[in-house]
């Protein structure tokens, strides 16, 4: 298990950067931008090998918390189907990404949500549940933060965000 917690307490540690502007301004007027990015996306790699790794040795031991009944698993086929649409509409200008406003998140939480009820051992519990907490706490974290622009439909191809507001 020690793995799995080491990874993902890294890639949420690395994933939080952004909700504290001041902490990240400071990484890239230190780093760059370009390695600002690209230490990001080299530790977000590693964490999610550690994660990976961990996952399928923690799921060898952990012990089983609660034994899901059968309909769960076609319950997350269809949660999972929702998510996969959520997440397309992160990247493709349509009315979900404006009903969802922030539909990665979105798919994230039902992602989580559909493992957490379909498994019940712990190491599932605690690869979902962490990731189901985190979208739910950057979720509340970006809805406290006002966008200068409110008309802005940015993401990916939408270029309308200067590069100090993005993301990473």
């Amino acid at each position: 298990m020690g793995l799995l917690l080491a990874g993902l307490a890294i890639f949420f540690l690395v994933h939080l950067i952004p909700a504290y502007q001041t902490f990240r301004h400071r990484l890239i007027h230190g780093m760059g931008e370009t390695q600002y990015k690209l230490a990001f996306t080299l530790v977000s790699f590693g964490a999610l090998y550690l994660i990976f790794r961990g996952y399928g040795e923690a799921r060898l031991v952990a012990p089983e918390l609660f034994t899901p009944p059968e309909w769960t698993r076609h319950l997350a086929m269809l949660l999972m189907l929702i998510a996969f649409i959520m997440l397309a509409a992160a990247y493709i200008p349509s009315r979900i990404r404006d009903v969802l406003k922030h539909p990665m998140l979105a798919a994230i939480k039902v992602w989580a949500l559909a493992h957490l009820i379909a498994n019940g051992d712990g190491a599932s519990f605690l690869l979902f549940g962490g990731f189901l907490a985190y979208a739910v706490y950057d979720r509340i974290s970006v809805k406290r933060k006002r966008c200068p622009d409110p008309t802005f439909r940015g993401g990916p191809g939408g270029g309308l965000m200067p590069s100090h507001e993005r993301s990473i």
